[in-house]
């Protein structure tokens, strides 16, 4: 029995560190700066709000940067032109 307890309890140790490694690199890249706090705050529709509320930070900022990406990309799209525009010009 003993030698069963001095094998069985390292490779616990071992299975837990494991997990717990994997569960802290989850939580690294869950994390949330600040600036995006802030514009969420400020810019957010009332079902992203709702998701927020229900399912936390993940869901609610996927569903945000879904309904932005368009914006950014025309953005950048519209700047693009902008640029090779006055490069035309002179």
């Amino acid at each position: 029995m003993t030698v069963f307890l001095v094998l069985l309890i390292p490779l616990l140790l071992m299975v837990f560190a494991l997990l717990m490694e994997r569960l802290e690199r989850r939580l690294k890249t869950a994390t949330v700066s600040e600036a995006d706090v802030q514009e969420f705050l400020d810019t957010a529709k009332p079902e992203e709000v709702n998701t927020f509320i229900r399912e936390g930070w993940t869901k609610a900022f996927a569903k945000f940067r879904l309904r932005r990406r368009p914006r950014l990309r025309r953005r950048q799209r519209d700047n693009g032109k902008e640029s090779s525009g006055t490069a035309s010009e002179l």
